[in-house]
């Protein structure tokens, strides 16, 4: 496949072939050949802010890596916590309460919405674990 600025010579080439005189003809293939370069120009310079932001998207991927580490490692401490975690509902408010087995394991809490203590007895063999 021949470049934009290949076809414009060509043209150029048989406007002159053709012993032709005519100065629209030839002003026209003028400013064709102008936009050809320029087109190339910009071509070269797309392909170098391609080739910058490749680079850019690989540092930036790296430093996340370096700050975050592994994706997985994050979610699988969060998710031990969530596993970790019971759910109950206040028998005042209705209002849906999660604690850890530490907070049941002290016996209770005040409920966060009403203020009521709620009081929690936990069975080794519990199964409201979410």
């Amino acid at each position: 496949m021949s470049s934009i600025g290949e076809k414009v010579s060509y043209l150029k080439g048989l406007a002159e072939g053709l012993k032709c005189d005519d100065k629209i003809v030839n002003g026209i293939l003028d400013v064709l050949a102008d936009i050809a370069a320029n087109l190339e120009e910009v071509d070269e310079e797309l392909d170098d802010v391609a080739s910058v932001m490749t680079d850019l998207e690989e540092s930036v991927a790296d430093i996340e890596d370096d700050l975050y580490g592994d994706e997985d490692d994050d979610y699988d401490g969060i998710e031990d916590d969530i596993a970790d975690m019971y759910e109950t509902v206040c028998p005042n408010c209705g209002n849906s309460i999660r604690f850890d087995y530490e907070q049941a394991n002290a016996g209770g809490m005040d409920c966060p919405n009403c203020g009521k203590r709620l009081i929690f007895e936990l069975d080794e063999d519990d199964s409201d674990e979410l």
